[in-house]
């Protein structure tokens, strides 16, 4: 019994943590959920913003979209309903991850959180944009382009195929686009510092040129038009991270003098 007393004050903690994750995966289930049932009347407006980039892509008079099955627009309806439930809640999902990921937070930088959170889903949003306002148009001009260069020129694409490519990479815009602030709230809350970041600019450049490499088109404007405003951001986040940093240091009280 002795013993047992003595694990106690370390099966509890744990015990605890797998309570929080219970409900952290509830939460983002739900989250996921409510997603989904709000896309469902915004299927048809969803389905036609998701084609609007093949339509400046000028690949409408090109090559047509169409349904080969039956039951394929059902299909679709659900490929369409199930991608922007994910592309609506994945932010917020991020958010009840970082809550978890984080639990001993004080007060304060909870709060800091939180804003790091609002932050996150704008720039989730701005990821998004770009993909789908440069990105998907170049991609779908350069697999059209090399349709004709092998001699297969395609009569039409599948519907279902091109709205999961096209969602899976606004989805992948709008993930990689949480680099930065990732980055930024492990420089505010002290595990990394801007001198380390400076220190490891080169090997984050790689990292995300490769990234953008395995997340894009395999064409190389589609890449850069990932990797270069996560180059910037990072940029943008040594400097932020930086000038935190000083402010710290200003505030600290200066040791008496004896």
């Amino acid at each position: 019994m002795k013993g047992l007393r003595t694990l106690d004050p370390l099966i509890k903690p744990f015990l605890d943590h797998l309570q929080d994750l219970r409900l952290a995966l509830i939460q983002a289930a739900a989250l996921l959920a409510i997603g989904v049932v709000a896309a469902i009347p915004l299927a048809p407006w969803m389905l036609a913003w998701l084609r609007d980039p093949y339509v400046r892509g000028g690949l409408a008079n090109v090559v047509a979209l169409r349904v080969t099955q039956v039951g394929g627009g059902f299909n679709i309806m659900t490929q369409v309903v199930c991608w922007s439930g994910l592309i609506f809640s994945l932010p917020f999902i991020v958010m009840v991850a970082g809550r978890f990921v984080f639990p001993g937070l004080t007060e304060r930088e909870r709060r800091f959180v939180c804003l790091g959170g609002g932050a996150s889903i704008g720039l989730f949003i701005i990821g998004v944009w770009m993909a789908h306002r440069w990105t998907l148009p170049v991609a779908f001009q350069m697999m059209r382009q090399i349709e004709v260069w092998m001699g297969t020129p395609a009569e039409f694409w599948e519907t279902g195929n091109y709205v999961s490519f096209a969602s899976k990479l606004l989805l992948a815009f709008g993930v990689a686009f949480q680099f930065p602030m990732v980055v930024f709230m492990l420089g505010a809350l002290g595990i990394v510092s801007s001198a380390q970041l400076r220190d490891r600019r080169r090997q984050v450049i790689v990292l995300l040129l490769v990234v953008a490499m395995l997340m894009t088109p395999p064409d190389p404007f589609s890449q850069v038009l990932m990797a270069a405003p996560l180059m910037v951001f990072y940029e943008a986040v040594i400097w932020l991270v930086w000038l935190r940093e000083n402010r710290i240091r200003a505030d600290k009280p200066c040791p008496a003098h004896r």
